[in-house]
């Protein structure tokens, strides 16, 4: 008898606890019943922001510092094109980084992972700002700057944190094409604020000044601005309603060599669907600043105020792109931004040839039609997978994307341009834009869920 009293009792616990539990799962569901859509975008903007900054501040330096200040032993094409190997260490760094940073996530959690990827990212914009140069520290310091490199590759990969596949699986059906793009706002942002502060520097500082210190500012304002930004992803993505979001949709790391398995072939056509457009992407920011470096007279202080100007039409273009693709869809948008890219890649050399006037039509050209293109590159990225493996998927193809299409671009583009002649970098455009249209036609997955 106490024995069937006990055991109610027990029973009747077991209900009002479970009972509670439940209430207080309505309770705190209830305070805040949805994340919105704008809500996650912000985070996305936020994040993608501080990372292109980061990303053109080194990118820039790479053309207009470190040639002289690491290699003053080589001609400048030489130092440019040595700079521009050490460039693509991060992109090689990446794919490491996110998978390393993916088991840290299964072990220890979110927060940890970001925390973790905030300390080596601060080391190392930081360092680049306190980097002894070769006439202090000799080769040491090109060792130095390699490493350092390597490690923001390894922490951009590390700082993935889902919130772009969260947005897109929360965007209404018919708005898919809108909030993919709100993240790509971040490569215009950041572009535009790297280029302004160069130009600045470079107008107002002599040329040995600039070489002396001034190129050191900017890694400064890139250490803040990544501390400030992923303080602000951290404190987001640690609050119970965007846990809980991200629970709902299994958007937690898998293990990188079952998801390969399983979606090796999606992983191949996200990685190239997008290629014309992060081939185009390195074409008209990175790889014409090293041209108008090495063979023209023009004023790179002025060139770039001209890339600027080409960001803020990339940003409309970004735009532009997310009402074009609830229009026609995702893989139309894409498809036909790659032959537009296609056809431009016809008249790089007769452009970039042309004086000022051709190549300013060439950058804003390039941008506008990079924004277009840049901006739904998103969409090929998250749309291909099942909600198990988009988290880990989603981080994997972009720095596949990234790698393929971006890392190389700028030594591959001077290299054959000062050896063979622009016409080759029209080859080379082409030839993305050619694997983006053949990656689309056996991506199916997009067209089905445009």
């Amino acid at each position: 008898m106490m024995t069937s009293t006990h055991s109610h009792n027990g029973d009747l616990s077991a209900n009002l606890s479970s009972h509670a539990s439940a209430n207080d799962v309505r309770s705190a569901n209830s305070d805040h019943p949805e994340v919105a859509p704008g809500e996650i975008a912000i985070g996305v903007v936020i994040g993608r922001a501080s990372e292109y900054f980061d990303f053109f501040v080194y990118a820039m330096a790479s053309v207009l510092v470190f040639p002289a200040v690491f290699f003053p032993f080589e001609q400048q094409l030489e130092g440019t094109l040595y700079s521009f190997v050490i460039f693509s260490f991060a992109f090689l760094a990446r794919p490491f980084g996110t998978v390393a940073f993916m088991t840290i996530q299964r072990r220890f959690g979110r927060e940890v992972k970001l925390t973790a990827a905030l300390f080596i990212l601060g080391i190392s914009t930081a360092g680049m700002a306190f980097l002894p140069t070769f006439e202090h520290l000799g080769f040491y310091s090109i060792v130095l700057l390699s490493l350092l490199r390597i490690g923001q590759g390894i922490a951009l990969g590390g700082s993935w944190d889902g919130l772009p596949s969260l947005l897109a699986l929360n965007a209404p059906q018919n708005k898919r094409g809108w909030y993919a793009m709100l993240g790509q706002l971040g490569a215009p942002m950041g572009f535009m604020i790297a280029g302004a502060l160069f130009a600045y520097l470079l107008s107002n500082l002599t040329t040995e000044d600039f070489l002396d210190w001034g190129w050191r500012y900017p890694f400064y304002v890139a250490f803040a601005i990544n501390v400030v930004a992923l303080f602000a992803r951290l404190r987001l993505v640690s609050t119970p309603e965007y846990a809980r979001l991200l629970d709902e949709r299994e958007l937690e790391p898998t293990k990188v060599i079952e998801m390969t398995r399983s979606q090796g072939r999606n992983l191949l056509i996200g990685a190239l669907a997008a290629l014309a457009s992060y081939a185009l992407f390195h074409l008209v920011t990175v790889f014409p600043l090293s041209w108008i470096s090495l063979y023209s007279m023009r004023s790179v202080s002025d060139f770039l105020i001209i890339q600027v100007v080409g960001a803020a039409l990339m940003a409309v273009g970004v735009v532009a792109s997310g009402l074009i693709a609830d229009k026609l869809g995702r893989r139309t948008t894409l498809g036909s931004c790659a032959i537009l890219i296609a056809i431009l890649s016809a008249f790089v050399p007769t452009l970039m040839n042309g004086g000022e006037i051709g190549q300013n039509i060439f950058i804003l050209l390039g941008f506008s039609l990079l924004g277009l293109s840049y901006g739904q590159a998103a969409g090929a990225v998250t749309a291909n997978f099942p909600a198990k493996y988009r988290y880990t998927g989603a981080a994997l193809t972009s720095d596949l994307s990234w790698l393929v299409g971006a890392g190389f671009a700028p030594l591959v583009a001077l290299g054959l341009s000062a050896h063979f002649g622009l016409a080759y970098v029209s080859f080379y455009l082409l030839s993305g834009a050619a694997c983006s249209l053949a990656a689309l036609s056996l991506n199916r997955a997009l067209e089905i869920r445009d």
